[in-house]
């Protein structure tokens, strides 16, 4: 068996031994969308969002859902969706999403039905309402647990959740689909936190290699030396420290797809050695005489514009050329405020049982600041806020009242004294800070328990030691 035969049933195993409950929502409609991710929230279940008949089968071979959600604008005659869902998953109950106002006069839902074929559970005619949603719910996974942590992080990393419908957006999601199909090297660019590697993932899930390896490599957080080691591997006693031989990263991504995270991070001399790689497809291991020849897809992203490093000659041009075969540049979450409603609804529903809260309604004015602040975090931040609101808040409803100093101006002292928070403090706040906040919060609600803190953070215990003494080296972290 392969390795990726290894990962695909570990991940089936570890979803059928979880049992968490999830549905599949496969529509392009933004409102019927945002009211089953709302639904979800609100009972705890992980919604995971297909934007066509293609995304939706992708998303059937490689999970297990309880429940589906399909557009009658997916259910055509030549897709035949409810079928093909049933091979994958035949004991799933499918609800048809009807839109009557699209179709000629005189139509039933039970037309509908008998239009779509067979397999379809139930329909609805839209617009949804939240209490038809979670009676369904009811209905199909009544005795079904809540998702916990884990399994929330195995679907958000397993499969690709792009949320959003404006133009840039989804300009990249459909460039991306149609770049995945040829093996060309693809060079994702855009800010930090925009999501450039949920869109790695999404081109390795549409391409023909997507049965073998997805392999990732950090760049920024290796040197030089443990760079060339991580890519290429070593043989047996190349450098103090090597007691045995490794493979490297490109031998791993072998007939599948190598992620080289933060190109720019590279120094020139590992440029020039890359390059050679990826014009000969071989190497040789750190130590060792023997060729090996790889045949490997390259993606690699960057935050920073490398052309201008070409031009300040910390960038070879030739490099550049070599990995740049389609250029996707992500939009920043400040040129799509739209979506950040929707998104706020996911992480909503990614860590409602993390933080054993359920959310039945966004402050509209908690929104409305949103949509005025920078964000120069972009998505990795207001993922982050949306995470810390639901920790430190109370109720059903997510707002700020529980959190004005993320309004704070970072350079003064003073907080907003009325409910309307200016967009001074968060859009300019560093995620350090934000950070900082939550532990100091955490720490604070729960006695000072660093076991439950990092529970409800979603970080291991080590990993809060860890930031705890970095944050009190720095004066930081005075309240604990």
């Amino acid at each position: 068996m392969n390795n990726a035969s290894l990962r695909q049933n570990d991940f089936a195993a570890r979803r059928k031994q979880n049992a968490a409950a999830s549905v599949l929502v496969a529509e392009n409609d933004s409102d019927a969308v945002r009211a089953i991710l709302k639904s979800s929230a609100l009972k705890g279940i992980v919604a995971v969002v297909a934007g066509s008949a293609a995304e939706t089968l992708k998303l059937c071979e490689y999970g297990r859902f309880d429940l589906a959600f399909i557009s009658q604008s997916f259910c055509t005659a030549k897709s035949n969706l409810p079928d093909k869902i049933k091979i994958t998953n035949p004991e799933m109950p499918i609800v048809l999403l009807a839109d009557l106002k699209s179709d000629s006069a005189g139509k039933t839902v039970q037309d509908i039905i008998r239009l779509a074929h067979l397999g379809i559970t139930n329909a609805f005619v839209k617009p949804l309402e939240t209490a038809d949603i979670i009676n369904l719910f009811e209905t199909y996974i009544p005795n079904k647990p809540t998702a916990d942590i884990s399994d929330l992080c195995d679907l958000e990393h397993s499969v690709f959740s792009i949320i959003g419908s404006g133009s840039e957006l989804i300009g990249a999601v459909e460039l991306a689909k149609k770049t995945a199909a040829s093996s060309i090297p693809v060079l994702l660019a855009g800010e930090s936190g925009t999501g450039k590697e949920l869109f790695a993932r999404l081109i390795h899930r549409f391409s023909r290699r997507n049965l073998n390896p997805y392999i990732t490599v950090n760049c920024a957080a290796l040197n030089e030396s443990l760079l060339e080691s991580e890519l290429f591997g070593h043989e047996k006693g190349a450098f103090t420290g090597a007691f045995s031989q490794r493979k490297g990263r490109f031998e791993m991504a072998h007939r599948g797809t190598l992620l080289l995270d933060e190109i720019s991070e590279t120094p020139l001399s590992f440029q020039a050695k890359l390059l050679r790689v990826l014009e000969q497809q071989e190497f040789q291991r750190v130590g060792g005489n023997e060729n090996i020849k790889v045949n490997v897809r390259l993606i690699c992203t960057t935050n920073k514009d490398l052309l201008a490093l070409v031009r300040d000659g910390k960038f070879r041009l030739d490099l550049y050329y070599r990995i740049c075969g389609v250029k996707l540049v992500l939009p920043a979450l400040r040129d799509r405020k739209s979506d950040i409603h929707d998104l706020v609804w996911h992480f909503v529903n990614l860590y409602s049982h993390q933080t054993n809260r359920r959310i039945t309604r966004l402050d509209p004015a908690m929104i409305e600041n949103f949509c005025r602040l920078n964000w120069p975090g972009n998505i990795r931040q207001l993922r982050n806020v949306v995470r810390m609101l639901m920790v430190l808040g109370d109720g059903q409803t997510l707002s700020l009242v529980n959190a004005p100093w993320l309004f704070e101006d970072p350079q003064g002292d003073e907080r907003p004294q009325t409910s309307v928070h200016t967009s001074a403090g968060l859009g300019t706040m560093p995620l350090e800070h934000i950070e900082q906040c939550a532990i100091i919060e955490t720490l604070r609600r729960n006695d000072n328990n660093q076991l439950q803190t990092a529970r409800i953070l979603g970080i291991s215990d080590r990993t809060l030691r860890d930031k705890m003494k970095k944050y009190k080296q720095s004066n930081v972290l005075v309240s604990v």
